[in-house]
């Protein structure tokens, strides 16, 4: 069987560049003609290595080299298919009327109970009841964040259509969902998740709805526990994500670091497992203390060098030849506008996006709460609100905006107490959307009808917000410019809030606003 393989690879390598290869054409240059049921098993286990794609008529071709287009307008609903998928899957463990009588009232309770523990900061044990109450609360609203994140990366050409993608604590899939979602059909994902818990069983039930491309391995262990060696190809020239010069190009640690006891020491050893032009993302609920804890986290790790430069093939510190120096970046959503500066406000930064169309799932078992259930309030079981915290990390030196300040021209936000009551001039990264939209952002800012947006150069040691209290042409911008986006304000007023702890820049008819990004 082994001589089949290696005759396979042999004919793909040689005919990817010059024709489709037809597994049916491929049995007659092999000793013993195999079956080209084997053959094409063959060729579909080869297929990240040697960068081919299965298409419908069973052919497979090489897959494109140009990288991934961004997706344009929101996230609507998750797909029929998974809704369909996750519907039936209830019904196989539950009844077909899981939502109704006892097992309806089993996964209420349930849902109920995790977020309250979560909201106390106490641990969730997933077990299989847990884990299909998350998958019916939290699923779709995962699988439409984790696409809003993909795209910052996606508008600078750095998502190729052939990834191998490594997702610690992948829990029932959303994120999971949403990448498969994301990256077009004619895409190749080796796709390795790693989970310990009874939501492996959802997840992998639901990965069976993904497409012909999706290569997914399920490693149920924890990420503290996870080898990286169990990957490995063992070919000489072959995968290994421990060794500097390879790795996986996409890492997500989606909603699990606040729930390890050391986030940083293991969001760390998955960067040592990035390729060099890889991403790390790890993204958070917009609640205060999961939010705050990432970006403490991302902070932890900024700036320390994960390989030596000699491991690098480098010939001294400070030689960042072909851009692989192997230390850690924020790539964004945050920014460092000016050099050597770093951030120590609390970081509590999120972004909000549109509502999804409420999952059939979720419909179903919110509508059929009993009527003598005095803890009910209509739609408690139904959440499609797309809010979330995410930090991408790199070990290239890229950074989503790339730009140093001076301060010969603009003001910083470390100096800002030297600025109260005067007109400056500054440049930041709008990292909210309006708080004044909610009774309360969590911070003490209570409701008001002035927008307000909270901002940052990167600098700062207090939390800083733009108010708009007049809105003219001329400052606009600030009210069009999209999460994580750069503006510049000219002749903006700085205020110390007293009774907010914070500094509020106040934007009126003498501000003008203009988008750099």
């Amino acid at each position: 069987m082994s001589d089949h393989r290696d005759a396979v690879r042999s004919n793909a390598k040689y005919l990817r560049n010059v024709r489709p290869i037809d597994p049916e054409e491929i049995c007659d240059y092999i000793d013993g003609s195999p079956h080209p049921a084997v053959v094409r098993q063959h060729l579909r286990e080869l297929a990240v290595e040697l960068g081919l794609l299965e298409r419908e008529d069973g052919a497979f071709v090489p897959v494109s080299d140009e990288p991934v287009s961004p997706r344009r307008g929101p996230v609507t609903q998750l797909p029929a298919a998974y809704e369909r998928r996750l519907d039936d899957l209830l019904a196989d463990r539950y009844g077909v009327n899981w939502h109704e009588d006892a097992t309806g009232d089993l996964l209420r309770s349930t849902i109920r109970r995790f977020k309250a523990h979560y909201l106390e900061g106490r641990p969730v044990e997933y077990d299989d009841d847990v884990a299909a109450g998350y998958a019916i609360y939290h699923l779709p609203g995962y699988y439409a964040a984790v696409q809003y994140a993909l795209g910052d990366l996606a508008e600078r050409g750095l998502l190729d259509r052939s990834m191998r993608v490594l997702d610690l604590g992948a829990g029932v899939g959303g994120p999971a969902l949403g990448l498969c979602e994301y990256l077009p059909d004619d895409s190749l994902l080796e796709y390795h998740a790693v989970e310990p818990s009874a939501a492996a069983d959802i997840l992998e039930d639901l990965l069976d709805e993904t497409g012909q491309n999706v290569h997914s391995t399920i490693h149920r262990t924890t990420a503290e526990a996870f080898d990286p060696a169990t990957v490995a190809d063992t070919d000489d020239d072959g995968f290994d994500p421990t060794a500097p010069d390879d790795g996986f190009d996409l890492v997500l640690a989606c909603n699990v670091l606040s729930e390890l006891d050391e986030p940083a020491a293991v969001l760390r050893s998955a960067l040592e497992l990035l390729a060099p032009d890889g991403t790390a993302l790890a993204m958070a609920p917009a609640d205060k203390n999961t939010s705050v804890g990432l970006r403490e986290v991302e902070r932890e790790l900024e700036d320390e060098r994960l390989w030596q430069p000699e491991a690098l093939g480098l010939a001294e510190e400070g030689d960042d030849t072909d851009g692989r120096h192997g230390r850690v970046t924020v790539y964004g959503p945050t920014v460092r506008l000016w050099p050597g500066e770093r951030p120590t406000d609390r970081g509590w930064s999120f972004d909000v996006r549109p509502d999804l169309e409420v999952p059939r799932f979720q419909r179903k078992l919110d509508e059929a709460t009993p009527a003598d259930d005095d803890e009910h309030a209509p739609g408690e079981f139904v959440n499609v609100d797309v809010q979330f915290s995410y930090a991408q990390l790199r070990l290239d030196g890229q950074r989503r905006l790339d730009v140093a300040l001076e301060t010969s021209e603009w003001a910083t936000m470390a100096d800002m107490d030297a600025h109260v009551t005067n007109r400056i001039d500054i440049v930041a990264a709008k990292l909210s959307r309006s708080l004044s939209e909610s009774d309360s952002d969590g911070g003490g800012h209570s409701s008001r009808s002035n927008p307000l947006f909270k901002i940052s150069d990167g600098s700062e040691t207090i939390d800083h917000y733009a108010v708009l209290t007049s809105e003219t042409e001329l400052n606009r911008p600030l009210l069009e410019a999209d999460y994580g986006d750069l503006c510049s304000f000219e002749q903006i007023l700085a205020l110390w809030n007293d009774d907010e702890g914070a500094y509020n820049l106040v934007v009126d008819e003498n501000t003008i606003v203009d988008r750099l990004s």
